[in-house]
């Protein structure tokens, strides 16, 4: 009777031992039970902003991803600014990464982020840019090799600079701003990405031949530049060519001039620049550190981007108005943005049993 009374009376006796760990393990269960299960995007798209709602509005670079590939579900993640979003049938995944080459940061907390698999995920960056009129007209797009970082730089104002200099801005390490960059120990390095090579002529040979949207607006926009600039003639059109970020919205003709010196240098001269943007070093730079911790696959990142204004002003107007001057490509941009970039995206889902084992390549 004394062993029974005790059982009954001691909170630590066995029989109360076994309740608590039933309890224990009931609760391990029911939280194992719900917790998220991996998320193993195929595809994600990355653009970097949007203007107002993701749906109905006027549009940035993520609502047409957003409504067309209807991507209708949602997730919260530390560290980004908008919840991502996703199709659980198709697999594909869009993120607004926030503009300039802080996107890095918000592009690096989703790779860290533990419910993700992205090991044999594709991504694609797919933003608007400004357009170097030389080599494509505005509602182009153009399919990235090269990757190039116009940040990093001695740079002094070029009212100041030798009268041999073109601009006042040169590579660390170097004495003149033409000379094959040598960048020091103590520098960040790379400065340029190359991209792959076989993945990104597929991609152009996927969606050169598509009809590209255009408007009476950036029609009229580039017949300022048709004598001076025989390239735009060709109106909106795929292209391979080459992104050149810098975190300075910079505009005009010297500064071109800079952006493709840089892009031959840092590319030995394989290099064209044919877009300019914000973003994409520092997306880069992110992909290529979670790269080295297995989280990304390098060789499965595409760049894409769609001239939505000329970097520099037709001849006989000033760099500072044309720099604040409204868009007129911005619509057929982010049109050509979607209509190229998702037919890429589909290429990939129709193989997806192959692609998932071997990225697609073209020589």
């Amino acid at each position: 009777m004394r062993l029974a009374a005790e059982r009954t009376m001691n909170p630590f006796s066995l029989v109360w031992r076994r309740a608590l760990s039933a309890f224990f393990i009931l609760s391990l269960a029911v939280s194992l039970g719900a917790a998220e299960p991996v998320h193993r995007p195929k595809v994600v798209v990355v653009t970097t902003f949007e203007i107002g709602a993701d749906t109905g509005d006027a549009p940035g670079e993520f609502q047409f991803w957003a409504e067309r590939e209807k991507l209708s579900e949602t997730l919260v993640v530390p560290g980004l600014d908008h919840p991502v979003m996703f199709n659980p049938k198709t697999g594909v995944y869009g993120v607004v990464s926030g503009t300039t080459v802080r996107a890095s940061l918000q592009i690096l907390a989703l790779g860290l982020d533990p419910r993700f698999d992205f090991s044999r995920s594709y991504w694609l960056v797919n933003g608007i840019a400004g357009v170097n009129p030389r080599l494509a007209a505005e509602g182009s797009a153009a399919w990235a090799r090269y990757i190039l970082d116009g940040d990093i730089a001695y740079e002094i104002d070029s009212r100041e600079a030798p009268s041999d200099w073109p601009y006042g801005i040169m590579a660390l390490g170097n004495k003149t701003p033409i000379g094959k960059p040598v960048i020091p120990a103590w520098a960040p390095k790379p400065m340029s990405w190359s991209l792959s090579p076989g993945l990104v002529a597929w991609a152009y040979a996927t969606t050169k031949n598509l009809k590209l949207a255009d408007s009476p607006q950036a029609a009229a926009h580039r017949a300022l530049y048709l004598k001076d600039f025989p390239a735009v003639g060709a109106g909106p059109q795929v292209l391979l060519g080459d992104s050149f970020a810098a975190c300075r919205y910079w505009h005009g003709a010297v500064m071109q001039k800079w952006a493709e010196d840089w892009t031959a240098l840092y590319t030995d001269g394989r290099g064209s620049c044919v877009m300019t943007n914000m973003e994409d070093h520092g997306i880069a730079n992110a992909l290529t550190r979670l790269a080295a911790m297995k989280r990304v696959d390098f060789a499965r990142v595409l760049v894409l981007r769609t001239g939505s204004n000329f970097s520099m002003p037709p001849v006989g107007q000033s760099a500072a108005a044309s720099m604040v001057a409204e868009y007129q490509g911005m619509l057929p941009a982010l049109e050509a943005a979607y209509q190229v970039g998702s037919t890429v995206v589909a290429a990939l889902l129709a193989d997806w049993p192959t692609h998932l084992v071997t990225p697609p390549h073209a020589e």
